[in-house]
């Protein structure tokens, strides 16, 4: 084996090639973050529903029945 000037890269102890990144990878904007863009956005729907029946629940207690007979 042939010694390179380098002591930390020595020929033949191959590295291989980089992946080629498309732009949007090299802007760390690969598919694994639209994937957890995907999961934030179902979150904040799940959290948004839930603050809605509970919105929906106090505004009909807050709210007297019409059914009752008044005098």
């Amino acid at each position: 084996m042939t010694v390179s000037k380098n002591i930390n890269n020595p020929i033949g102890q191959g590295g291989g090639q980089r992946k080629k990144l498309s732009r949007a990878e090299r802007q760390n904007n690969g598919p694994h973050r639209n994937l957890d863009r995907q999961g934030a956005a179902d979150q904040k729907a799940e959290l948004v529903r839930k603050m809605r029946e509970k919105a929906d629940a106090a505004e009909d207690a807050a709210q007297p029945d019409d059914d009752a007979p008044q005098s």
